[in-house]
């Protein structure tokens, strides 16, 4: 069998073969890091099927397929889908899909998935522009997805672990761990990308929370929790006061939750951010 397209001389044969150069408007960025491509899959619960968002040249792809029974992949760039061809030509359980996957049916494929193959779990290398939008729109999916495993900016990355008063923690973190148990697996440098990025990058693993109460509407919570570190400076009585148009309230909810009205959102924890915005209703 040929290397893997994640070893350095493989990708440039690809990347000189086709003509690719990485484009930034797509946020593209090829591994060429075999040891952490291979680590990524193995981590990543995809023994049924799994969703890719972003394949590029196929690196992190070709190892999903050796532990998956279904990869499904999105790609925005057109360009793509006949190079995937070519370099996943040896597998044949991987699915190209020409489609942003911000305006994609995922919901309804994922219940296609996971009917046929069980589990359905997401793993990617994340494009840096667009991880919060395509995270979010895997949260709103549920419990459908117990396990994403994805490849981001360690910034980013270092604002879903964070706890409270960790200089990162802010509503990313809330919203992430609300829903999810999280954690950081390893650390990525920059000189295993193909341009290498300035920056390095991490690779977080979300677990959902099967005890995770969903009886709070997401969307007004977490509109909530952005509304409470509106302004990270402000105290938590003058950013949910300016949320709800509403001294007095803002100062009953305080009082029935026993939070003191002079800190700061990043101070608070999870729970007692739900516990603010339940008493808020």
């Amino acid at each position: 069998m040929t290397k893997y397209i994640s070893t350095p001389s493989r990708t440039k044969e690809i990347l000189e073969k086709y003509g690719i150069h990485a484009k930034k408007g797509f946020g593209q960025n090829f591994l060429v890091d075999p040891i952490i491509v291979e680590k990524c899959a193995q981590a990543a619960h995809c023994e049924g099927a799994v969703i890719e968002i972003g394949p590029g040249i196929g690196s992190l792809t070709e190892q999903l397929a050796r532990y998956s029974k279904k990869v499904v992949a999105y790609e925005i760039d057109e360009t793509l889908p006949p190079i995937l061809a070519d370099t996943l030509s040896d597998y044949d359980n991987v699915e190209i899909i020409l489609q942003d996957f911000l305006q994609a049916d995922v919901s309804k494929k994922v219940k296609e998935l996971k009917e046929q193959y069980g589990q359905v779990t997401v793993c990617a290398n994340l494009p840096y522009y667009i991880t919060s939008p395509v995270l979010f729109k895997i949260f709103d999916i549920g419990n459908d997805i117990p396990y994403i495993t994805v490849m981001m900016q360690k910034e980013v990355g270092n604002r879903f672990v964070a706890k409270p008063n960790d200089s990162e923690y802010g509503a990313l973190s809330v919203e992430g761990q609300y829903l999810y148990d999280v954690k950081k697996l390893f650390t990525v440098p920059g000189r295993s990308f193909n341009p290498s990025p300035k920056v390095d990058s991490v690779i977080i693993q979300f677990a959902r929370k099967e005890n995770c109460a969903l009886d709070v509407n997401l969307s007004a919570f977490f509109a909530f929790v952005r509304a409470c570190f509106k302004q990270r400076r402000k105290t938590i009585y003058n950013n949910v006061k300016e949320y709800l148009k509403d001294a007095e309230k803002t100062k009953k909810a305080l009082d029935a939750t026993g939070i003191d009205p002079g800190v700061r959102a990043q101070e608070l924890t999870v729970e007692e951010l739900k516990k603010l915005f339940e008493a808020t209703l």
